[in-house]
């Protein structure tokens, strides 16, 4: 790093301007929000209970009852079923919109500030890891409770419908091959049931900047596995859904004839067949071993999403799509949002290309953008890839600038040499000729992350990075460093950095964080402790390995702007707008449908009916959404317009000298980050040895365990954690297991 800029003229400034003070939310604002998380708790209790419930004989008359009840309304039984099933998460979405609004400054860090005394350390479902290997990674205790309950749902369907279907009595006088069609034709429609409401759920993990997702403070890198996990189960239903209409028109001889049936009352059967192949492709690219050797196709065959679920709505008609619909639309929602923000090309406020194969890049970001720092961002550079998109974790605290955001990026791949390659392209030119100047067209979508920054509700923290996954706990301690700085509310006080690295060359990114600069005197209130374990080197380079190694730094011209606050931990009130004025579209566009048009024509296709029901959710988040997101857009750039001072490119293209040392040790000079730094060459870290030692250390507290690095990573680190957890006393700590690796 740049010494002097550093000292001088901090690369992020500090603002307290992103971070108000809060006062203590007033009585008819507590009450505001106890009442609409009670609403939110009784319309999920109730419609849990009802999609466990249907497959009952009575929870099935009693909704064919209602289904009656409502055929002559103005919606109908399409309405009937959207209301059912549908209804619920779009009004949990919506309250759930006006709850982020009136909540957006609390911060439950500063209240157990407050608290006066330690309080015990506590047990926490949602922090236990319960199983560390095996296919679905390490799960928690909360993790395993919501298995559970997804597959007890699944066989108690399964057992519900069999004994209803036995108790009928149909099956009598009819022949083997009679008995065999009517089974396999009764278990593919409920099989399709079942799916169609694990479909239901497919789609809110994946919202990425979801309101729901906030509201319970589960950031997408979490959530991703929670549709992974849903997706596997989703496609082996509906496959078995599938193969048993196959097999039974196999039986009775006509299964071409079916597979190319489109009826227009009724399932239309090719429409299903195109939409299951959709999803199968879909499936098997997503198989680990078929997505880590080729990414790219996992990646383009994803996009089917749009024929699976266009064709779906054409096989089955509009009501029974209504089952699944509301988490579609609110994927809808925020895939749009997305789209908005990823048109914007972004400010390349720096690009270095760091000697131990490292890319950082400084982005610019508008004041009004909040973010938390284990927040991460997808990236695109066009002139490396106009589809390509990749997650990078932030490197850099929110409290130091108003208006830059650094990432740092380690060459791994083909994309990221190309982008190390690029810089140092860039930079030949650029010496060669003064009228070159490097271009790089960026555009982002994020930052994601937790809604709170969860990192500051421990007193005692371990973080253990493999590699670059220290990137988040930079951010992580310059955070920490700033509040103590600042004298904003910050709890840890104890802090142990467990760092694995292959070769000693990565030990100078600790260095792109300057503690002198931050906060000089934070070793009166914060102890950091860091030991770095160097996994490929048995010995410390000698002074003839050692050489010295330049920063190559360029200054590329973007011709964009600040980042978008449209995703993400954005601005509340925009957001719950967008949310609540295009779910109010969706019910106009369907009202009018109806009334306008289905009603007076007498349209009756199912498939038809279900084209129109798809096209009034994109067109209500197009046009009533888009409506928000445009007066969002013009908004921010008012406030943009408002700023003062000059924010432009103040980073000089310079080639900094990294001085050379007598041992990798004095990498981590008067800069870094550590008060006390040990540094074992040829072993890996023994996390049980660690924790026990932690364990007699700290006593009886709580500490947070976060995790950032490769699976086999975050499994040592759970099994020590459950270990030590199951065989605890009572005088001993709590280990709370956080991970933060992302991998799609």
């Amino acid at each position: 790093m740049d010494n002097e800029h550093s000292t001088h003229h901090p690369l992020l400034p500090a603002t307290d301007e992103q971070f108000p003070a809060t006062g203590k939310p007033s009585a008819v604002v507590s009450c505001a929000k106890w009442v609409l998380k009670l609403a939110m708790w009784v319309i999920f209790i109730v419609w849990i209970v009802v999609i466990f419930l249907y497959p009952s004989s009575f929870a099935t008359q009693f909704f064919n009852n209602w289904l009656q009840a409502t055929q002559q309304s103005l919606f109908g039984i399409t309405g009937a079923v959207f209301l059912t099933f549908s209804g619920p998460i779009l009004a949990i979405a919506v309250i759930a919109a006006v709850y982020l609004i009136i909540s957006r400054n609390d911060e439950p860090y500063k209240k157990k500030i407050k608290k006066n005394g330690k309080e015990k350390p506590r047990w926490r479902l949602w922090t236990l890891p319960v199983v560390v290997e095996g296919p679905l990674e390490v799960v928690t205790a909360a993790e395993l409770v919501g298995i559970m309950v997804v597959l007890g749902y699944v066989f108690w369907a399964v057992y519900s419908y069999t004994l209803r279907m036995l108790a009928t009595g149909f099956l009598k006088d009819l022949t083997f091959k009679q008995i065999s069609a009517e089974v396999l034709r009764v278990m593919g429609l409920r099989l399709g049931s079942i799916g169609l409401f694990c479909l239901g759920f497919l789609f809110l993990p994946i919202s990425r900047g979801s309101v729901l997702l906030r509201l319970i403070d589960i950031p997408f890198e979490h959530a991703t596995r929670y549709h992974v996990w849903l997706g596997h189960l989703t496609m082996i239903i509906f496959t078995l859904h599938s193969f048993a209409f196959i097999i039974r028109w196999y039986i009775q001889g006509r299964c071409l004839q079916k597979m190319m049936e489109w009826k227009d009352i009724g399932v239309a059967n090719l429409p299903g067949v195109v939409s299951f192949l959709a999803g199968l492709l879909m499936w098997i690219t997503s198989l680990p071993k078929v997505r880590t050797k080729n990414f790219e196709l996992f990646f383009y065959t994803h996009q089917l999403y749009i024929i699976f679920v266009l064709f779906l709505a054409l096989h089955v008609g509009d009501f029974v799509f209504s089952i699944a619909a509301g988490g579609i639309f609110i994927f809808m929602l925020d895939r749009f949002l997305r789209f908005a923000q990823s048109r914007r090309t972004v400010d390349v406020i720096s690009a270095k290309a760091l000697p131990c194969g490292t890319v950082e890049l400084v982005l610019s970001k508008p004041r009004s953008l909040r973010y938390n720092a284990l927040s991460f961002i997808f990236l695109q550079v066009r002139e490396l890839s106009l589809l390509e998109w990749h997650p990078f974790s932030v490197s850099s605290s929110p409290l130091e600038g108003e208006d830059r955001l650094a990432i740092l990026i380690k060459v791994l791949g083909k994309w990221t040499e190309r982008l190390r390659g690029k810089i140092l392209n860039d930079k030949a030119k650029q010496i060669s000729s003064d009228k070159h100047r490097p271009v790089m067209t960026v555009s982002v979508e994020g930052p994601y992350g937790h809604e709170s920054p969860y990192h500051l509700m421990y007193e005692n923290l371990i973080l253990v990075a493999g590699g670059i996954g220290i990137s988040p706990f930079l951010a992580i301690l310059s955070d920490i460093l700033h509040r103590i700085r600042d004298g904003k509310p910050c709890l840890p006080k104890k802090i142990l950095v467990v760092w694995a690295i292959k070769n000693s060359d990565e030990l100078p990114l600790l260095s792109t964080l300057n503690v002198d600069s931050i906060c000089p005197f934070f070793a009166d209130k914060l102890n950091i402790d860091i030991s770095i374990y160097v996994t490929r080197q048995s010995q410390p380079p000698s002074e003839g390995e050692i050489q010295g190694s330049k920063v190559t730094s360029i200054c590329p011209l973007s011709k964009g702007s600040n980042m978008s606050v449209l995703v993400g931990t954005g601005d509340n009130v925009w957001s719950g707008l967008y949310v609540i004025v295009s779910t109010l579209g969706l019910v106009i566009l369907l009202g009018f449908m109806d009334s306008f048009y289905i009603n007076p024509f007498n349209i009756i296709k199912w498939w038809y009916k279900g084209l129109l029901f798809v096209v009034c959710m994109v067109a209500s988040v197009v046009l009533f959404g888009g409506l928000v997101v445009a007066l969002w857009c013009l908004w921010e750039q008012h406030i943009s317009s408002k700023r003062t001072g000059d924010h432009n490119n103040d980073i000089e293209n310079v080639d900094e000298e990294i001085p050379k040392h007598s041992s990798a040790q004095k990498d981590l000079d008067s800069e870094a980050l550590a008060t006390s730094t040990t540094i074992q060459y040829g072993l890996r870290p023994n996390f049980e040895e660690i924790l026990g030692s932690v364990s007699d250390n700290w006593g009886k507290v709580d500490i947070g365990v976060l995790i950032c690095g490769p699976s086999t990573l975050q499994s040592s680190v759970a099994k020590a954690i459950r270990s030590h957890n199951m065989g605890r006393r009572s005088h001993l700590p709590i280990f709370h297991f956080h991970s933060h690796s992302f991998d799609l």
